[in-house]
């Protein structure tokens, strides 16, 4: 019910451009908020306490559910041409930040159609943050264990602030305070008012979507690049130290957080080989253009972003595929960037380190330390079997993809893109997922939300032991 009201300020765009596009939200909100009335009227004075396992049905539920009934306007506005499994590809892809689309011709759109698929992906991004930050925890799942674990202060409570409502109230003004920053500053910019807002949108919830078909190629400014790089890098660091920055007015939280310092460092080094490499191979052959480029489209990708400048699946030799493997490693637990997370990443590195010594010297005590702390083995585990999880649900899927017929290279980067809440892929989805066929655009769907809800907590839905009492 609550939901429904999101479709109503796309039904205020429309009167304000007169787009015509406003029939098909009004019945989009009507059929949302009676389905939801007629759930909740029977059971309205029942009151009992969550279980653990009720958790994790919650949060299934609220990108599963929200995600059918959100592409009800897409659906209902006839003129998109969608299918329901093209809407319900569409608004799934925006709650989970993908930004993967199967519509093309952004330019000529109604502005109510782009505002809506901007506010899904930003609606998405602050469930993401209070799901990472306060929930997660709540369940003994989230990445958040491991920060929890090294960082001093606050943080070392499974909460920010001692009641939930509390902690997501103050993820909320932080969130809704970079939010408006960041409309400002692509303003400033030289955005339109509309794109300023729409963009900081997706920019916040490192969703990717955009108003045109060029994405922030189309606007051609370094100025505008280079503020969407600053507020990707923010939105890609954990919100949990911008709470705890802004509570202290200090900037030492960024720089004794061992994660923040491997994510900056990774994007540092894959954005020099990318831009050397685009000037030397000629690709591009001013330097100041390549450093752009590379350092744009390598924080665009790393973060799961999404954004483009310019068409990188062309770029030459090793570039497409290694934008596509940092992907992999993502954003910071905690923020709104898809991808296995840079604490896992840093700990699988450490563990394996600490294997190799281990030949060596096979008596030795080693622990794995993340800062000062050492991490308790359990963590570790939890870690390798995360990634074992990974590993195997992408490869099943991938598997799934080839068999619907299509090719190696469109099947492998669809998976990671969209496991990785990424957005664009390489071969036949460079562009959009328009051309995918319909088996293949539903297990997308489940690759979207198996990435966005870290693996385990859709998993575990499908196994028997959650479902005996």
């Amino acid at each position: 019910m609550l939901f429904s009201f999101t479709m109503l300020p796309p039904v205020l765009v429309s009167f304000i451009y007169n787009d015509g596009a406003r029939g098909a939200f009004a019945l989009g909100f009507l059929v949302t908020i009676v389905t939801g009335l007629l759930i909740w009227l029977p059971v309205y004075k029942s009151r009992k306490e969550l279980r653990l396992r009720d958790g994790f049905i919650v949060v299934v539920l609220f990108w599963t559910v929200l995600g059918m009934f959100g592409a009800l306007p897409l659906m209902l506005y006839e003129e998109l041409g969608l299918s329901f499994t093209d809407a319900v590809f569409e608004s799934i892809s925006g709650l989970t930040t993908t930004g993967a689309t199967v519509i093309t011709g952004l330019d000529h759109l109604p502005h109510s159609i782009l505002y809506y698929r901007q506010q899904l992906q930003w609606l998405g991004g602050m469930g993401i943050i209070v799901l990472a930050v306060a929930i997660l925890p709540m369940l003994g799942i989230g990445g958040m264990q491991l920060y929890r674990a090294e960082t001093p202060g606050p943080m070392k409570d499974s909460k920010l602030t001692p009641r939930i409502t509390e902690t997501a109230k103050a993820l909320w003004y932080i969130y809704l305070g970079l939010t408006i920053l960041c409309a400002v500053s692509f303003f400033l910019a030289g955005m339109n008012i509309f794109d300023a807002i729409v963009h900081s949108f997706s920019t916040i919830a490192i969703g990717g979507f955009s108003t045109h078909d060029l994405s922030m190629g189309y606007f051609d400014s370094t100025l505008i690049n280079i503020v969407a790089m600053v507020f990707m890098l923010l939105a890609g660091m954990n919100f949990a130290l911008h709470f705890v920055a802004w509570r202290n007015f200090s900037i030492r939280a960024y720089i004794m957080d061992s994660e923040v310092r491997m994510y900056l460092s990774l994007l540092a080094v894959v954005s020099l080989i990318t831009s050397l490499y685009l000037y030397f191979s000629g690709s591009i052959p001013s330097l100041s253009s390549a450093i752009e480029h590379g350092v744009f489209q390598t924080i665009s990708i790393g973060t799961t972003t999404g954004y483009a400048t310019t068409g990188y699946a062309t770029w030459p030799g090793l570039l497409p595929l290694l934008l596509l493997f940092l992907s992999f490693v993502g954003g910071c637990a905690g923020s709104t960037g898809g991808g296995m997370k840079v604490i896992r990443f840093l700990l699988l590195i450490k563990q394996g380190l600490r294997e190799l010594t281990r030949l060596v010297h096979p008596n030795a005590q080693i622990p794995v330390k993340v800062g000062n702390k050492a991490m308790p083995d359990r963590v570790v585990n939890a870690v390798w079997g995360f990634f074992s999880a990974y590993v195997g649900s992408f490869s099943i899927i991938l598997l799934i993809l080839m068999a619907t017929g299509m090719d190696q290279v469109t099947a492998f980067s669809a998976v990671a893109a969209c496991m990785n809440n990424l957005g664009p892929g390489m071969g036949d989805v460079v562009a959009h997922y328009g051309n995918v066929n319909d088996v293949a655009k539903w297990v997308l769907c489940f690759a979207m939300l198996l990435g966005r809800l870290e693996i385990f907590t859709l998993l575990v839905l499908l196994t028997p032991a959650f479902w005996r009492r």
